[in-house]
């Protein structure tokens, strides 16, 4: 298995449509699903991040008005046929091979099939597919005919269709879907183009396609006021490949810097260079994102799946999408499920990116910030104050939930009032908080959002003067089943628990911003002292009035996801069971530790156990069908310190969720972006452990053994740092770091991780007994700089600055010297299984970057020789010091001017704990550095291994890098 490739075998009608979904090619402004360019057994989409359209349906005798993600006009048709046959399609075709193959690193899909017509002609055709990353208004298609027995003529149509509509989800095709009118198409210089605007939000769109191929410009065409197709000709010889392209621009009337979107869109796609051109930018694009995304784990099916839901996530979320005005759609840009609406998904996928694409997160803060207006209108004609965020958003703002919902299982329509979920705010405060924490910025106008979010929640909250108690009613929690208590005439609950302890949560934090005072202020810290919650049989109460509920016969409905459409289709009602679809009090363990739970709960006067939380986790296990993506995503969380099985059993499902489709048909509608971000940022911020705080970043790794190791690079405040863990240590850029309890990582910190042993275990001392630097300064009677030198520099200063620190920090100098940590000379015993891979030269150089300990090795005046030396990879050479005129600087240099000694440095790292580890040799010249350079490389902070005036640097300049790893199945 390719952990970069998702590959599929074969043409499989029944499963076309979840392979669409997730060989989806996209930029973060626009996205194709993994259609054929052919046939008829497709669901065809194209989708423009944050262009949505309103349309009005007759359901049930009522008027609905629904908002859409629209589906824009197909790009992507191109068909063939060989003499006297028509058109291919691979649903009649006799195929004899079929490949589909979605390449991760670089964006492209492949296809390749073979067939053999009705005369027994067979032509090989090979298909690569692109929507570039690097201009996100182009993408590409190109075909490769062999004709393997035959020569002749080839005809090939192209084409752009506009005949689309948003019809991909079957359970809203009772509802209109026809977004797009004024349809308009033509050719122009050799282009061929369509418009089309959507009906109510008047967008228009423009595609405009060039043809570059053996005959262009040779084609007839076809025009028809909402598709245009143009039929060519090409020479099939016997053996011999032939290609054809078709390069597509893609411009919007939303788009800036456009005067209309056709002229746009022509010039765009008569200028965009050829398929190779466009290849190469578009894979250079991906290989930067990669770089900063990277997250690498043990074993190629878990690494593909990891890579894929990264894939995705940066395909609908990009540093394109930065710049636009959009949200975090639950189902990505990959299918019409939800309607293309923006929910609380962003709770699950901005913690990701905070920590990689900070410019992103600030993008999508942005999208709630532009539609602040209308969620201040929203809560003011609801009677409240501040800013009410609606449940579903799309276009600008509004309250898009649906009025009406469909029950498959039934076949009736339903009243539908999810837009009571208002924790939605709380997830965007949330987000305020943490885009905080992550990047130590917090623009005025994010602050404009968490105070707007606070006074809102502060007028839900009603002091109750019978109990004392601040309660909020009237609402719904992240579960979804529980709309309404059993017989009661409107809907609405009482105090969930997640809502009223988040609530406490925002207004503190909101306190801290200092943008409220007086009588305001003071509600607000009363409310953080005495909002209402419920417990039962001590566990947390997901609302007032749950432990009044009945327990579900889950022997009847084991296995069934989605409770309250069988229970309605039943005739009963999922209001009278203590049932979750998903987390929800479980939501509390989710975003906050269990220190600040229980400190919370505490200054509410509600003082709990530490048993409390592994007491309500199991309560609601137990009581909970995981009818979503997300449930998997939060369980996994939430067990991951106190059943590492379940825990891991979880994150498994979680990551299959969508490959495997465990929903049960909804991923053909789009993937399910939150849990993909959820399964990414499992691995970075709780598998690692891994938590921006106010005073750094939090390192308390508890890595899964059956995970293997995990090592991802991170940007923390303006500065990336790699950490790499598992279940026998961790390292923060190569240098292994104190375990066993949570480390924090300052700025300061973060600048020394390359220091060496020394300065850390001084530092880590230091730590332990609670001193500043000052305070050790004078214990060792030395000076505070000197302190601060020791602890960020490598090196080791003389033996008796050693033993007054020793002395200072209560411990040996063999300890500080690291002694008593050797491990024994001698072979360790290898994996059972060995697997070796050869790691290419930038591979070899990125493993040896942080510098170090290594080995060089060289023919000295008394023979092989191999000395240990402190070394630094400076402007790619490998950099050390010796003495000058000792034995090394004279063994290696030859005598004669412009002749340098070839030596061999080495490095390797071996873990014998877990049976394997790498190696790197670098071969090259040893050139002695001039003095005149010597004073340039004073940065590079190179010292000598074993200490003492050496004052020679001697620079390897590598002519030959190369390196194994070893590891087990």
């Amino acid at each position: 298995m390719n952990p970069w490739t998702l590959t599929y075998e074969g043409f499989a009608p029944a499963s076309v449509r979840l392979r669409e979904a997730l060989c989806t090619l996209g930029n973060g402004r626009f996205a194709t699903r993994g259609a054929t360019p052919d046939g008829r057994i497709r669901t065809p989409g194209t989708y423009h991040a944050g262009c949505y359209d309103r349309l009005a349906s007759e359901v049930g005798g009522r008027t609905v008005i629904n908002e859409d993600l629209v589906n824009l006009p197909d790009w992507l048709p191109l068909t063939f046929a060989t003499p006297g046959q028509d058109w291919f399609g691979p649903e009649l075709a006799e195929l004899l091979d079929y490949t589909q193959e979605l390449d991760l690193r670089h964006g492209v899909l492949l296809r390749e099939l073979r067939w053999r017509d009705g005369q027994g002609r067979v032509t090989r055709v090979r298909q690569r597919r692109l929507v570039s990353m690097a201009d996100p208004a182009l993408a590409a298609l190109e075909t490769t005919f062999t004709a393997e027995n035959w020569s002749g003529p080839l005809r090939v149509r192209a084409g752009l269709d506009g005949r689309v509509a948003n019809d991909g989800v079957e359970r809203y095709r009772d509802l209109r879907g026809d977004h797009l009118t004024e349809h308009a198409t033509g050719r122009h210089d050799e282009l061929t183009w369509l418009t089309a605007t959507t009906r109510s939000s008047r967008v228009t769109v423009a595609l405009a396609a060039r043809a570059d191929g053996p005959a262009p410009g040779s084609g007839s065409v076809s025009v028809a006021p909402d598709h245009v197709a143009v039929e060519y000709v090409l020479a099939a010889v016997e053996g011999v490949p032939v290609t054809f392209t078709k390069v597509v621009a893609l411009l919007t009337s939303r788009d800036p810097a456009v005067h209309d979107p056709l002229s746009a869109a022509l010039r765009r796609a008569g200028t965009a260079p050829g398929f190779a051109e466009l290849l190469a930018a578009h894979a250079a694009a991906w290989e930067r994102l990669w770089e900063r995304a990277e997250l690498n784990v043990d074993g190629p099916e878990l690494s593909q799946i990891v890579h894929l839901h990264i894939f995705h996530l940066l395909q609908t979320l990009s540093p394109h999408t930065a710049d636009l005005d959009a949200g975090v759609p639950a189902r990505g840009l990959h299918g019409e499920a939800y309607r293309g609406h923006v929910f609380w998904d962003e709770l699950f996928v901005l913690p990701w990116l905070n920590l990689r694409f900070p410019e992103i997160s600030r993008g999508l803060l942005r999208y709630r910030w532009r539609r602040l207006p209308e969620a201040r209108a929203a809560a003011r004609s609801a009677g409240y104050d501040g800013a009410m965020f609606p449940w579903q958003s799309g276009s600008d703002g509004s309250e898009e939930t649906q009025t009406f919902h469909l029950n498959p299982d039934s076949g009736r329509w339903l009243p539908d009032v999810s837009h009571l979920q208002r924790h939605v705010g709380l997830a965007v405060a949330y987000n305020v908080w943490q885009y905080r924490l992550a990047t130590g910025s917090l623009p005025s106008w994010c602050a404009d959002l968490m105070i707007a979010i606070a006074r809102f929640f502060a007028s839900l909250a009603v002091l109750d003067p019978g109990s004392g108690r601040y309660e909020i009613r009237g609402v719904m929690g992240p579960d979804e089943y529980h709309t309404a208590y059993p017989g009661a005439a409107g809907p609405g609950l009482a105090n969930n628990a997640y809502t009223n302890v988040m609530t406490v949560w925002l207004l503190r934090h909101a306190l801290q911003l200092g943008a409220v005072d007086g009588p305001e202020a003071a509600r607000w810290e009363d409310i953080t002292r005495r909002m209402r919650v419920d417990f039962h049989e001590g566990v947390i109460s997901q609302f007032t009035g749950y432990a009044e509920l009945a327990e579900l016969d889950w022997q009847r409905y084991g296995g069934v996801r989605r409770l309250d459409r069988a229970l309605e289709a039943d005739g009963d009602d999922v209001n009278r069971y203590k049932a979750s679809k998903q987390a929800d009090t479980l939501m509390l363990f989710y975003l906050l530790d269990a220190g600040e739970l229980l400190a919370i709960l505490d200054r509410l006067g509600y003082p709990a156990d530490p048993g409390l939380i592994p007491r309500t986790i199991e309560y609601y296990l137990d009581r909970t069908s995981h009818g979503s993506t997300l449930s998997a995503v939060v369980h996994a969380w939430v067990l991951s310190r106190c059943d590492r099985a379940r825990s891991w059993q979880f994150f498994a499902e979680a990551l299959v969720g969508d490959v495997h489709d465990v929903q049960g048909g909804t991923t053909a509608e789009g993937i399910h972006l939150g849990a993909m971000a959820g399964t990414v940022d499992m691995l970075q911020r709780c598998y690692l452990g891994l938590e921006p705080r106010p005073e750094g970043l939090l390192l308390n790794p508890l890595v899964p053994v059956r995970l293997g190791t995990l090592s991802l690079p991170v940007l923390f405040r303006g500065r990336r740092i790699t950490v790499e863990a598992d279940h026998g240590g961790t390292r923060v850029d190569g240098v292994p770091v104190p375990g066993g309890v949570g480390l924090v990582l300052t700025e300061k910190e973060m600048i020394m991780t390359n220091s060496g042993d020394f300065g850390r275990r001084v530092t880590h001392h230091r730590d332990r007994l609670g001193l500043t630097i000052d305070q050790l300064a004078e214990r060792a009677d030395m000076s505070p700089g000197y302190v601060t030198y020791l602890e960020g520099h490598l090196g080791v200063p003389d033996r008796n600055t050693v033993t007054r620190l020793a002395t200072a920090l209560e411990t040996t100098p063999q300890d500080l010297l690291g002694g008593g940590r050797d491990r024994p000379p001698g072979p360790g015993a290898g994996p059972e299984e060995p697997v070796m891979d050869v790691l290419d030269p930038e591979e070899c150089l990125r493993l040896v970057a942080p510098g170090g300990i290594g080995r060089i090795a060289f023919n000295g005046s008394h023979g092989p020789t191999v000395l240990p030396v402190n070394y630094r990879l400076h402007e790619g050479a490998v950099l050390f010091r010796t003495a000058r005129g000792g034995p090394m600087d004279q063994d290696l240099r030859t005598g004669l001017e412009g002749v340098d000694i070839m030596i061999g440095f080495q490095v390797d790292r071996i873990d014998e704990v877990r049976k394997e580890g790498w190696s790197v040799l670098i071969q090259g010249p040893a050139h002695h550095v001039p003095e005149d350079e010597v004073a340039k490389l004073a940065e590079a902070g190179v010292t000598p291994w074993a200490g003492g005036e050496r004052h020679l640097f001697i620079r390897i300049v590598p002519h030959q890098v190369t390196g194994r790893r070893v590891h087990g199945l």
